[in-house]
């Protein structure tokens, strides 16, 4: 059969499909591809969040077409997801070698359109259209059978699209409106996991928080998400959860009273505030102030005071001025983010920001981006370094990506740990002792605490 070489771009949506597709195709008895200098065919799963990202996916299958065209005409090349569902036919007519483009409710028809590819009985394929149904459509992960080398860890999709438009996100665009799954299918899926091996689960959604929102609403007082989250936390075997992104408005006060009531709902959140500046979340029709998003903060610590929060900021939006600028370095100070991940405005067409006065000249955004990563950085060191002497468990995942020879893993609170292990700690919940900490890494010895076999029984919360 046929090899498949998949190359993903964007956020851990992205991720999740990319696996998603490999799986469905391996099923259909294709290979995986080491390398795109040897697969049959070459799928490019695209994100329009920002211009960077389109343009190193244009970039790189202009290179495959140039390059690979002329030695292995028959190869096949396509686009999936985001960017392809927002172009359509448009990236065919640029890039004429293109055989597919597939669009982000469409994945589950992956192999089919491949078939008849590779058979000649089609030229090109373009699906971009809504199909309904298609949140529940694809649930295959890529798991490597049992003991060393299976995954611990995986991807849970939820729902797909999102009614946010904040005015800058091309993502309601490309992904749809909102549409939930059931919570009786995404416990038996996370049943399913559990069986082959994973330990932690991330629930997946583009506004997580928002899940059965429409479709379930309100019971007892608590959100269709949090009782999913309590029907997750039920899954016997199961030992983490997590969810990502969520959005401020979402965090009501039954899911932060959750966080300290489900024994396996992670000491971590990742929540996006994008500006300290409420002028400038005004424009970006983000639906809090900077005074909101600061109180679910503080609510969230003295539910769980050890709890790691990550955020997402945005510099360079339109019209920002040097005093909203410094209205998100001051935010920085006063949450203290254990991690931020920064990003400098980029227009994306069709989109309201697009179109608002006040774009910003590039030098400027990337100012105000080195400026804000230096406290970013400063900040987050200083949380890092409150870790070492302090006992943690990790879950191990395998090698260290940095140096085979260690192993690594996260706490609870979804910090990076590397210690000296070998392959039967995989799949482990360890705890150990944190002894030193490099950029934004913890370095853990379970020796200390005696713990080269499993886990001991008394585990720290973390």
């Amino acid at each position: 059969m046929p090899s498949v070489y998949i190359k993903t771009y964007g956020c851990q949506m992205n991720e999740r499909d990319s696996e998603a597709v490999a799986a469905q195709l391996v099923a259909k008895g294709y290979r995986l591809a080491s390398s795109e200098a040897t697969a049959d065919v070459i799928l490019l799963n695209t994100c329009s969040v920002r211009d960077a990202a389109e343009q190193r996916a244009l970039n790189k299958m202009t290179t495959l077409s140039r390059q690979l065209r002329r030695k292995r005409p028959e190869v096949v090349l396509g686009f999936l997801g985001c960017m392809a569902q927002s172009r359509g036919q448009a990236l065919i007519d640029r890039l004429p070698d293109v055989d597919l483009v597939l669009g982000t409710q469409k994945f589950h028809r992956t192999a089919e359109y491949l078939d008849e590819l590779l058979a000649g009985r089609r030229e090109h394929v373009v699906d971009i259209s809504v199909e309904e149904g298609s949140e529940g459509t694809i649930r295959e992960h890529l798991l490597a059978g049992t003991g060393p080398g299976k995954a611990v860890t995986a991807y849970v999709s939820i729902m797909q699209g999102c009614n946010q438009y904040c005015t800058f996100c091309i993502v309601p665009y490309t992904r749809g409106l909102e549409r939930s799954r059931s919570i009786d299918s995404i416990v038996e899926e996370c049943g399913e996991l559990v069986a082959r091996g994973v330990k932690e689960v991330t629930l997946l959604g583009q506004i997580v928080t928002s899940y059965g929102r429409r479709e379930m609403g309100m019971s007892g007082g608590r959100s269709a998400f949090v009782r999913l989250l309590e029907a997750v936390d039920r899954v016997a075997g199961l030992e983490r959860i997590r969810f990502t992104a969520p959005h401020p408005k979402g965090y009501g006060d039954d899911l932060v009273e959750a966080y300290g009531r489900l024994t396996k709902l992670c000491p971590s959140a990742h929540l996006p505030v994008q500006s300290g500046s409420d002028r400038v979340l005004k424009l970006m029709h983000r639906g809090y102030s900077r005074a909101h998003y600061v109180g679910i903060i503080e609510k969230l610590r003295r539910v769980r005071p050890e709890l790691g929060i990550t955020t997402d900021l945005i510099v360079g939006f339109p019209g920002e001025t040097e005093g909203d600028f410094e209205a998100t370095v001051d935010l920085v100070r006063e949450v203290e983010f254990d991690q931020a991940y920064l990003f400098k405005y980029s227009p994306r067409r069709d989109t309201p920001a697009a179109e608002m006065p006040g774009q910003l000249p590039q030098e400027v955004k990337d100012e105000r981006f080195q400026q804000l990563l230096t406290v970013v950085n400063e900040v987050g060191r200083r949380r890092y370094e409150r870790e070492v002497g302090r006992r943690v468990e990790v879950l191990v995942e395998g090698p260290s990506r940095k140096n085979a020879a260690r192993m690594e893993g996260r706490t609870g609170t979804n910090k990076l740990v590397v210690f000296e292990g070998n392959d039967r700690h995989w799949g482990q919940v360890l705890e150990m002792q944190v002894v030193r900490t490099g950029n934004f890494t913890l370095y853990g010895d379970p020796a200390i605490l005696n713990l080269e076999a499993p886990a001991a029984s008394e585990r720290a919360r973390d």
